[in-house]
């Protein structure tokens, strides 16, 4: 059986996911400001990051989806891997 495309919200997410660690990257550098506010929001949003006393933070299923992602680099997978 033929797989359906993904749609543009699944596109969108998978774009996101993609991005999130350089995002983590910019956060431990503490260039926050690098990061687009919409951006910001999205990942808020879909409770990846969190704010912590002002400041920008992984959540526990932040931390899990880059532990995922890393881990796919490291096996040579794509990074958009679940």
């Amino acid at each position: 059986m033929k797989q359906a495309p993904p749609d543009a919200a699944e596109q969108h997410r998978q774009a996101l996911r993609q991005g999130l660690l350089t995002t983590v990257s910019l956060l431990k550098q503490r260039r926050a400001a690098d990061i687009p506010e919409a951006t910001i929001d999205e990942y808020v949003a879909l409770n990846w990051l969190e704010w912590h006393g002002g400041t920008l933070r992984l959540t526990t299923t932040g931390e899990n989806l880059c532990k995922q992602l890393v881990s796919a680099l490291e096996r040579g997978e794509p990074r958009t891997a679940d």
